[in-house]
Order: C-alpha cells, then sequence, then structure tokens
C-alpha cells in the first residue's frame, strides 16, 4: 500500500461530536476535504447549521444531528440515524466539551473565590463531568457497538495537555475531566483492540476555539498564552486537521492507545521571549 492509499478515507463515514465549532469542525472538515462523508454532532443547532452550510458550499459531504452527549438516549438515537442512512460508521471522533469557567486563580491574577476547591458545587461537578467526561464515555459506547459487528473502526478522543499538567486559571473540573478521559480511552483501546478498532486521543495545548473563548480571545490572556509557548502562538484549529487525517486513515493501522500531544512545545516549559529571531 503506498502512502496515497495509506490516507484514504474516501466514502468513509465520520462521526464528529462537539462538530458545529472549534477542534471539532476542523477534523470534520478535513476528512470531508478528503472525501469522507461526515456528520457533525452538536447540542447548538444555529451553530450547527452554519457549519454544515458554510461546508456544503464547497461541495463536501457533510450533514448534522442535533445531540446532547451527555445523554446516551440522545447520542444512541443520532448514532442509529446515521448508521441506517449512511450504512454504518467507520471513523468517530469524540470531541464535545466546554468550558468550566474559572479555576482558583481569576484573569486579573487574583484568587477567585467561586473557583476555589471547597466552593465546587455539587451541581457544577456533575453538570460538567457529564458532559466532558460522560460524554466521552457515550460517544466510545455508540462507537462500539456499531464497529464491533464489522470488526473495524477508528475512534479518536480530544482530551488536553491538561491530562499532563495544571494550572490554577482553569476550573478543576475540567483537568479532572480530562485526566479521566486519557485513562478511559487507553481503557477503551485495551478492550476494542481485539476487533481492529483503533482508539487514539488529540491533546491539545491552547487552541483558539470556542471552549477556550472565555479566556483566549481576551488580549492580554492571549498574550500571556503566546508569551508562554516555546512558539510564541496559539494554534488556529486548521492546525489539527493533519493529526486527526492520521489517526482516522489507515495509516495509524498499528496505533491504538496513543495520547498524542499538539500543543506547540507547551509541556516542554517556556524558551524565550521570542523578541528577535536569528
Amino acid at each position: 500500500m503506498n502512502t496515497t492509499q495509506l490516507f484514504d478515507v474516501r466514502n468513509k463515514v465520520c462521526v464528529v461530536t462537539g462538530g458545529a465549532s472549534g477542534i471539532g469542525l476542523a477534523c470534520g472538515e478535513a476528512m470531508a476535504e478528503n472525501g469522507a462523508r461526515v456528520v457533525l454532532m452538536d447540542i447548538d443547532t444555529a451553530r450547527l447549521e452554519e457549519a454544515v452550510a458554510r461546508l456544503r458550499v464547497r461541495d463536501l459531504a457533510v450533514s448534522g444531528e442535533v445531540v446532547d452527549v451527555s445523554s446516551r438516549v440522545s447520542l444512541a438515537a443520532a448514532f442509529d440515524t446515521v448508521a441506517g442512512r449512511e450504512g454504518g460508521i467507520d471513523v468517530v471522533f469524540a470531541n464535545a466539551g466546554v468550558d468550566v469557567g474559572e479555576g482558583f486563580i481569576a484573569r486579573d491574577g487574583s484568587r477567585s473565590v467561586e473557583g476555589a476547591l471547597e466552593n465546587i458545587t455539587e451541581e457544577h461537578w456533575r453538570k460538567y463531568l457529564g458532559i466532558n467526561l460522560g460524554g466521552v464515555l457515550h460517544t466510545l459506547q455508540e462507537a462500539a457497538r456499531h464497529m464491533k459487528p464489522v470488526g473495524s473502526g477508528k475512534i479518536v478522543v480530544t482530551t488536553s495537555i491538561a491530562s499532563f499538567c495544571n494550572v490554577g486559571g482553569v476550573g478543576t473540573s475540567y483537568f479532572a475531566a480530562k485526566a479521566a478521559a486519557s485513562h478511559l480511552m487507553r481503557q477503551a483501546a485495551l478492550e476494542l483492540a481485539r476487533y481492529n478498532i483503533q482508539v487514539n486521543a488529540i491533546a491539545p495545548g491552547s487552541f483558539a476555539t470556542n471552549i477556550a473563548g472565555g479566556h483566549v480571545r481576551v488580549p492580554e490572556v492571549r498574550r500571556i498564552l503566546e508569551a508562554s509557548n516555546p512558539q510564541q502562538r496559539i494554534a488556529e484549529p486548521d492546525e489539527i486537521k493533519g493529526l486527526a487525517l492520521l489517526l482516522a486513515s489507515d495509516a495509524s493501522s498499528f496505533i491504538t492507545g496513543s495520547e498524542i500531544v499538539i500543543d506547540g512545545g507547551a509541556l516542554l516549559g517556556p524558551a524565550d521571549s521570542g523578541a528577535q529571531h536569528d
């Protein structure tokens, strides 16, 4: 098999949760640009319709399904609809997630009362773990239900560099969910390997997306994030496309249980000010 065939996803049926914007939309767009039949799933009806319309103008094979990933019933109905219409599901991006608000450090650098550990409410904990972790579990379950009978499939979970490190400015429930999703991905990879289903994760650093929209798009916060990154910038969603295509294609046939970091070197630590270039 040559390299062109390795990355061939033509006519693959691809589902992307949280697909109406950001990293999810970029993953779906990458698949559609390479000939896959893509279904974007999202709870935001207006944003979903806008995303589908924008891609269809380019004659890409894209449709949308409104779904709440925190409800397995909702997700199961959407997966069944897609499988019935398209004849199966080959690739699933478990991407849906939401910003949980600030952590114990507020945006101005002061200590946040609301984000303090002892003030995390039961309602907050259940809500955000239900989406950011429960949504991953439900997506893995539905993907497995449709892929195991045919003995093949690709599942890609969006985690975060929050799986590896902690910062005070991001809510505690976000770190808990992403770290758990990372381990859940590996457990699923172990269980599903015998069915020729590869399960991997993409762990992004700072991207200009809606989930980070509460702070990344604030100019002073963006400057701090850019200055702390060895590449002196944050990423645009399109920069996820190459990795998404790799993990969705036969090029990753012997990769499973891996969590691939795409963060511009952020986990390495700061390098220099970037004020001068050699």
